[in-house]
């Protein structure tokens, strides 16, 4: 390849018409190099140029650091909490996964995350909606649950106003003045079930990673969705469940039942004699719907479940060692040729090498 002419610190080829031959060499082969610097990364077949601190792209400024291996995920965020007096059941947190065949709200299963050596990824857990205490309250929507560019909705609340129940990851179940469910987000969750704004005023259920919550029905309030059964830990288990609705206020119709998937049940206010039916939270680390209320009449004074919080999980070959920052709680097992760490609580990054 011939040139032009050399000058002092310059090449003169623009009567040139080959190309340039770059010093090149692997991602690992990288030298410390100088400001100025410019190879072939052979790793990715990519021009790179060395700044003040570090290797980058030409095309993209910062690089995006090359994939070093693929894992799989599931990413579920907490549950919302049930509707007071009279409330909807709390829609679950949004799903979303690459392992298995599918995914939340009806979705194939998603692609494995590429995964690069010695990089910060983001990791929270999200928590469970706050139960609605006694009295016309929506209940609390979760909070979402994240994964490196994996985010997943937190729960809708269950409804306790005459409105539209809240929205989330899946929808929240409508009071029976509502009288609509909550929608769900998609490939993540399914909507909440409807209210009946007549005899016998029964509540709707909370939407579930896998089904819609059941509308209230002439003989109960509606039961919660199911959720999605997912053996990313080798063993199959089924997460995300809606809750039931909050009994209805005429003729003392059951709260509906949790969806599988931890959900909560619905409360139920007893007209006649005895104590009232207190709604149950959903399930801890399933990122299930807390159920609805029963009324407000009788004692105790009914409050709504609690949602349960979501949880992360990341599956990825043995060969690799994971660094988990302090305000992760996690914990890793092994199956078959593959480590999977599970983070239960808390937001922080973390690393592989």
């Amino acid at each position: 390849m011939a040139t032009n002419k050399v000058t002092t610190n310059v090449i003169d080829m623009s009567g040139n018409t080959g190309g340039l031959v770059w010093a090149k060499g692997t991602k690992a082969q990288r030298p410390s190099g100088t400001a100025g610097d410019v190879r072939l990364n052979t790793t990715d077949s990519r021009l790179e140029y060395r700044d003040n601190a570090d290797w980058k792209r030409f095309s993209e400024g910062a690089a995006t650091p090359s994939v070093d291996f693929q894992a799989d995920f599931l990413v579920v965020a907490g549950g919302g909490s049930g509707g007071g007096n009279y409330g909807g059941g709390g829609g679950a947190g949004g799903l979303r996964t690459s392992f298995g065949s599918s995914s939340g709200g009806g979705a194939s299963n998603e692609s494995k995350l590429g995964i690069a050596l010695s990089t910060s990824y983001t990791v929270t857990v999200g928590g469970g909606g706050a139960a609605a205490i006694a009295g016309s309250n929506n209940g609390n929507n979760g909070s979402d649950s994240v994964f490196a560019t994996i985010t997943s909705v937190g729960g809708g609340g269950g409804g306790g106003v005459a409105s539209t129940a809240p929205s989330g990851g899946s929808g929240g179940g409508a009071k029976y003045n509502g009288p609509t469910g909550g929608a769900g987000t998609a490939n993540q969750g399914f909507a909440g079930g409807d209210g009946i704004n007549n005899t016998p005023y029964t509540t709707g259920g909370g939407g579930g990673a896998s089904a819609v919550g059941a509308n209230g029905s002439s003989s109960q309030s509606g039961d919660g969705g199911a959720g999605l059964a997912v053996s990313i830990t080798g063993a199959s288990v089924t997460y995300a469940g809606g809750a039931g609705g909050g009994g209805a206020s005429d003729n003392a119709k059951p709260g509906g039942a949790g969806g599988a998937g931890g959900g909560g049940t619905g409360g139920q206010t007893n007209y006649h004699g005895g104590s009232n039916i207190q709604a149950t939270s959903g399930t801890v680390n399933l990122g299930a719907g807390g159920g609805g209320a029963g009324g407000q009449t009788g004692s105790p004074a009914l409050n709504s479940g609690a949602g349960g919080s979501g949880i992360v999980i990341v599956r990825y070959p043995n060969t690799y060692t994971i660094s988990v920052g302090s305000g992760l709680t996690s914990s890793t097992t092994t199956d078959g040729s593959d480590k999977v760490t599970s983070f239960t609580a808390g937001t922080d990054t973390i690393s592989f090498s």
